[in-house]
Formats: structure tokens, C-alpha cells, sequence
């Protein structure tokens, strides 16, 4: 199982196809998987995976809390989500990579394009999550979960983790960090161990910083503003994925392609060969 550790934390991650490396950011919120870009959803519908993997040496990999890798309890931004790409990057000797990010993906991919433009050569912002519906969803499941740990405290969290199925996305009484309290039993002890003002302020820190607007979160706009990077905007139209999140980022990237067709129109063929069309062309003009 090829795992690299990044910051002390173990990130397990894939390589699929050859050709320049593309960086896949995955889809799936706080259970954002390697596994996702072939089993969630829209992602496989499209099975962008089985075709960008023909032309394209696709990284993919679970995000720290999530999946096979691991993690630890700490205040989570979105830095320090692109700081666990960048590491893998520097693991597998890579310099420069091509991002696509999916769902919540895209936020981490324009925070590690801004953090770290040199290593970038393009991205792909499939579907990006964002919207007011989605920032009240994703405070309200903070909320939720202190509100367990206020009643039922930290070692009932773990108990309850390890006797459902379900990540924080599910069921918000599990918090950010079930995933690593099923698969690490030192992990789990230390968690049950936390000091409960201090947890709180942690979970409630990482909802503020975390989800702080109504349009995608990440970077500042001045920021994105500032990215001379190639990218290429896919919008959803879901509550969680609202349309108006894939135009926020049109209007502040300089350097952008919008692909204005309706989810029902992003299909196996048209999508896979839109994303190919558009990494082709920036890598032909590099």
C-alpha cells in the first residue's frame, strides 16, 4: 500500500497512466477519497479517471481525515490541505504537476495554485463546492457536533464512531476525525483523552476558517485575481455545488475557460473530452 508521510501524517495515495502528472484533488467533502473519482456519484458517470489515466499520470490519494490516511487533531484550514499535496508532490519527485480539483477538491486545488504557483502548470475545477446553502450545511454539522461532545463527551464519540459506518458528512455527531479513530487505536485513546475547552475551540475554529462565505471557499479573491494559471471551471448546479460558485471563480480568475453546459449535458463522452481538450492545449503551448 504506497503511503508517504507528510507532515508526520501518513497520506495514502495511487499513480494510474503515464504522461505529465496530474494532482487529483478528490471529490467527497470531509471524505474526500482516491476511491471517489470512480465510485461517487457524478464522478462515475463520468469515468473521467479511465480516460484522463490514458494520457495523463494520474495522482490521486485520500485527504488527510479521510480514507487510508491519517491525521491529527488540529485546527484544519484549507492550507494546510494543499500543504498535504504539495508534500506528496515533493515525495514522488514531481515539480510541476497539472491540479484538478472535484467538489471541495477545487478549494483545496486554487489554495495550493495560489500557496504555490511554480509547482502549477494548469488546473481543472470540476463541479466546485460552495453556495450559501452549502456554507449553513457544512457550520450547521459543527454545530451538531459539539453539541454531542457537550453532552455525551469525546470518549462517547469514539465508541460511537467505531459502531456506525459513517463519516462526519453523514452523521455529524462522529466529527472530522472518525475515519482516524476506527483505524488508529492510539489515535482514538489520545482523542478520548483531549481537553474538552480546547477540542471546542479547535472544532469551532476550523467551521469559521473553513467555511467563512457564500461563494467557494479557499483563497481570497485578490488573491485568484492575482493566479496568471490556465484553469478551467465546470459548474454543478446542486445546492452544494451551486452555479454561482463555478461563475464566482470565472470572474475572479484572469486566465479561465468556462464550460457553460448543464450537468445533464456533462456526460462520459463530452466531459472527459472537454478536460483533455483543455490540459492538451496549456500543455502544447507550455
Amino acid at each position: 500500500m504506497p503511503t508517504a508521510i507528510i507532515d508526520g501524517i501518513a497520506t495514502y495515495y495511487e499513480t494510474a497512466g503515464s504522461g505529465p502528472p496530474l494532482l487529483m484533488f478528490s471529490p467527497g467533502g470531509f471524505n474526500a477519497t482516491l476511491d471517489n473519482w470512480r465510485a461517487q456519484g457524478l464522478y462515475r458517470r463520468l469515468n473521467l479517471m479511465g480516460q484522463l489515466a490514458d494520457r495523463y499520470m494520474c495522482i490521486t490519494f485520500d485527504k488527510r481525515e479521510a480514507g487510508r490516511s491519517g491525521g491529527r487533531v488540529e485546527r484544519l484550514s484549507w492550507s494546510a490541505y494543499a500543504a498535504q499535496g504539495r508534500g506528496l508532490l515533493e515525495h514522488l519527485g514531481v515539480e510541476r504537476a497539472y491540479l484538478m480539483g472535484g467538489c471541495v477538491g477545487c478549494s483545496i486545488a486554487t489554495t495550493f495554485a495560489v500557496a504555490y504557483p511554480d509547482a502549477v502548470a494548469g488546473m481543472v475545477l470540476y463541479s466546485p463546492a460552495g453556495g450559501p446553502r452549502y456554507r449553513m450545511l457544512q457550520q450547521d454539522r459543527f454545530v451538531r457536533h459539539l453539541a454531542y461532545v457537550a453532552e455525551c463527551g469525546l470518549a462517547q464519540v469514539v465508541a460511537l464512531a467505531r459502531e456506525v459506518d459513517k463519516g462526519f458528512s453523514q452523521d455529524s455527531r462522529v466529527g472530522p476525525w472518525s475515519t482516524v479513530i476506527r483505524r488508529d487505536p492510539e489515535f482514538a485513546q489520545r482523542y478520548a483523552q483531549y481537553e474538552p475547552r480546547r477540542y471546542a475551540a479547535v472544532v469551532a475554529g476550523m467551521s469559521r476558517v473553513l467555511f467563512d462565505r457564500d461563494t467557494v471557499p479557499g483563497p481570497e479573491p485578490e488573491d485568484l485575481m492575482l493566479l496568471d494559471i490556465p484553469a478551467l471551471i465546470v459548474p454543478g448546479e446542486d445546492a452544494s455545488h451551486a452555479t454561482s460558485a463555478a461563475r464566482y471563480l470565472q470572474e475572479c480568475l484572469p486566465n479561465n475557460e468556462y464550460w457553460d453546459v448543464p450537468v445533464s449535458g456533462q456526460t462520459e463522452d463530452t466531459a472527459a473530452t472537454r478536460v483533455l481538450q483543455f490540459l492538451d492545449a496549456v500543455d502544447s503551448a507550455a
